[in-house]
């Protein structure tokens, strides 16, 4: 399971309010994440303004964003930091390279963040096939097909909700 973080505005943020406070913002989501990450999970890399994250299950790494955007959004409202990051997973093989992940699964769940909005988690279909059976009080609102830069078919995106985060039908 391969999932990647990514603060959103990162550069025009530096640009607006300097180096120092950025870091303090890539210091805060990395602490965030090392603080969350269970035992089946690991920070593989940094990314600039982003992370990969590799989990052992894919209902762990869906919990596991879930209370990471909780948690990213508290430190974003007690106004120290504006940290707003975008989350987006896919389940698959990736394959090793030394320590860090390589392969299609990558690159797919690196496109699927790049769709997510501020403070979304973005799920393929087979992230949300595999952690199905294991997941409780989480809703999947289907988005549909995504055509993604690179990836030769389109992908199934849902966004993961906490259920007492969803709003009510009309």
């Amino acid at each position: 399971m391969v999932a990647f973080t990514d603060l959103v505005g990162y550069t025009q943020y530096t640009a607006l309010r300097g180096d120092a406070e950025a870091l303090a913002l890539l210091n805060a989501q990395e602490r965030i994440v090392r603080e969350v990450l269970p035992g089946d999970a690991r920070v593989v890399k940094e990314l600039g303004d982003g992370l990969l994250l590799y989990f052992a299950a894919a209902a762990s790494a869906i919990g596991t964003g879930l209370v990471l955007q909780q948690r990213f959004e508290q430190a974003a409202e007690d106004g120290a930091l504006a940290l707003w990051v975008r989350i987006g997973m896919h389940w698959g093989r990736p394959s090793r390279r030394g320590d860090d992940l390589v392969g299609h699964d990558v690159n797919v769940a690196a496109r699927i963040v790049d769709v997510a909005a501020p403070g979304e988690l973005l799920c393929s279909h087979a992230t949300v096939a595999a952690a199905r059976p294991a997941v409780e009080a989480i809703d999947f609102v289907e988005l549909g097909p995504v055509v993604m830069k690179g990836i030769p078919e389109p992908i199934e995106l849902y966004r993961a909700e906490r259920v007492d985060q969803v709003s009510p039908a009309p």
